[in-house]
Formats: C-alpha cells, structure tokens, sequence
C-alpha cells in the first residue's frame, strides 16, 4: 500500500490508458505544460506530447463538440471541462449527440468519451464556481456517470471508463483533489455500478457518494458515541446504480438517510429517495430522511459557504430526527 492523493490516483490510471492504447487522448483548458487547473494532468504533456494531451480553447462547446467527433470516429477522448458549471456551453453535444448517436445510428456506432467533470463546493469559488449539478447528467438515457470518493476508486473507475464504449461522465470533487489515501501498488478496473460498504452498522443506513462519503463517515463516528451505529455506502456509481446494495443495508437497518451536496430540490438524491420509497417501503420503519444544500446558490465566503452545504452536524441531527433510541 501507498499514500496518493486523489487527484493522482486519477492521473495514474490516464498514464496507464495513455501508454496501453495511442487512441487515448487528453483535451481541455491548460491540460499542456500547465498540467490542468488542479494538476490532474501534470507531467503528461511531457510524457505523451502535444498530439495526445491537447490545450484547447476557452470554449466548452468546442471541447465537448470536438471529443464527440473523436469518440465517432476512432479514438478514445477524455475532455476535461474546468468546472463542470460551464457544461452548460457543452450540453448540446453531451445530451443530443453523445447520448443519442448509438441508439440513433442503430447501435453501428460507439461514443467512447470520458468527460471529466470537477463539481462541488468547499472551495471559496463562488455562485458559477461550486455547483453540484450530477441531476443533470444522471437524468439523460445514454450516459453513464461516476462519482469517486478516494485515490483508489478514483483510478479504477477511470481505468473502466476509458474502456467503456459509451460516453461517460466522471464526477470529480474538487475538494478532494489533495486529500491523501491508501492505495495498493496494483489497482483493477472497478465495474460501474457496485457500491461498497464503507462502514458496518445496524441501525441505519447512510447512502452517499463523493466528497459527502467522508463527512458520512464522520458522522457515524459521533453517533457511534452515543450508541446508534449507522452503516455508510458510497455509490461510486449513479448511474448505473447499484440497487441490490441499496436493497440489502435498508433489508438490515430499516431506515435510510440519503446525502448529496446538491441543492435537494430537484436533485439526484430525490431520485435515490424515491426508488427507495417505491421499492423497499415495506422495509422501511421510518421515513427517508434527505440531507442537502440549501436552495440558494452557493456563497463565497466561508462562513456563508459553510452554511449553505451539509456538514457532519446535518447528518448527525437528521438521524437524531427518525427516532432511534439506545
């Protein structure tokens, strides 16, 4: 086992891709010699060249347009949109093209796009900067997305996107780009769409992903003091989802909390809610809990920030809520 941080773990498994196949390339702003706005991609350019690790404009649009034609017609693009913010600028690529093209051209096309998104607040980055916008790409039929919680998941689940033949959406929090974990010297491709336990427990059931994985974790500590012990799932994948583990920590505990960083009107965790309601209700003793942000666009100071995204204390006090006496 060693260190790495999380933005490395992603750049390990974009140098193996790279040096396994030449149809791999590398898109995007200050993806060069800069090495990427959060580093991600340093020392690639050096490695691969600029025919395979390409700056591009400030134009999302062209990005996500030129990495669609690549995929089409034989090479394996991974873009990487600064923020994912400004897909915005891309969605018409993304949605009606990407999404569209093998299921349009009768499955004789493929669309192998990686498109790398840094999403989440906790940044001081401000309204346009600090988003978590994985309803909009979790709500298009076509494209599979991801969201890694640590170095390690963030490697395999790279190195099984790349091999996908359907464009992928790789959800990366940004706060967690430096946060260090422990990482075997061998990593394997992760399958998307199987969860993992993070944490064993009885009494409830913390569903998350990404960064909100750890504050989850955190959470259950202190609730561990005071006798309720709650098991925590981490996702890794939203879609597809993997509802057999859904289905077998709320068999056991009975009771589900679900936490996104969204804003919760409209979010991804709404749906993780009502596929719960729907199908496990008579599993359910109480009734699922949503920790969210508020519905208001995100702060830049910190304070203010802080206030506005869930934390540790809004799960704690949620599950406080339903009930559970020791």
């Amino acid at each position: 086992m060693r260190k790495m941080t999380y933005g490395e773990g992603i750049r390990e498994a974009l140098r193996i891709k790279m040096q396994e196949d030449p149809n791999v390339v590398l898109l995007g702003e200050d993806v060069g010699p800069y090495g990427g706005t959060f580093g991600v991609t340093k020392g690639l350019w050096e490695e691969f060249g600029e025919q395979r690790v390409r700056d591009t404009p400030i134009s999302e649009g062209i990005i996500v347009g030129a990495s669609v034609g690549a995929a089409a017609t034989g090479l394996r693009p991974v873009p990487e949109l600064m923020f994912m913010d400004f897909l915005t600028f891309g969605m018409d690529g993304l949605v009606n093209q990407a999404a569209k093209m093998r299921y349009m051209f009768g499955g004789k096309i493929s669309v192998p796009m990686v498109l790398r998104l840094p999403t989440g607040g906790g940044m001081n980055a401000g309204a346009q900067h600090s988003q978590s916008l994985e309803a909009w790409v979790t709500h298009i039929p076509g494209l599979k997305v991801v969201f890694p919680s640590n170095a390690e998941d963030a490697w395999g689940l790279m190195l099984t996107a790349i091999e996908d033949d359907n464009p992928v959406c790789y959800l990366e929090s940004k706060a967690l780009y430096s946060r260090k974990s422990e990482v075997p010297d061998h990593v394997a491709p992760i399958p998307f769409g199987l969860a993992k336990v993070k944490r064993e427990g009885s009494d409830v059931s913390i569903i998350t992903y990404g960064k909100q994985v750890h504050d989850a974790l955190t959470a259950a500590e202190q609730l561990a003091q005071e006798g309720i012990e709650a098991e925590v799932i981490d996702l890794r994948s939203l879609y597809p989802l993997d509802k057999e583990a859904i289905r077998a920590t709320v068999a056991k505990t009975h009771r589900a909390v679900v936490v996104t960083e969204e804003v919760k009107r409209g979010g991804y965790g709404g749906e993780l809610s009502a596929m719960i309601s729907e199908e496990l209700f008579d599993e359910l003793d109480a009734p699922v809990v949503r920790i969210g942000a508020l519905n208001t666009p995100v702060p830049y100071a910190t304070n203010l920030e802080a206030a506005v995204l869930p934390n540790v204390a809004d799960i704690v006090n949620g599950i406080k809520g339903m009930g559970l006496k020791k």
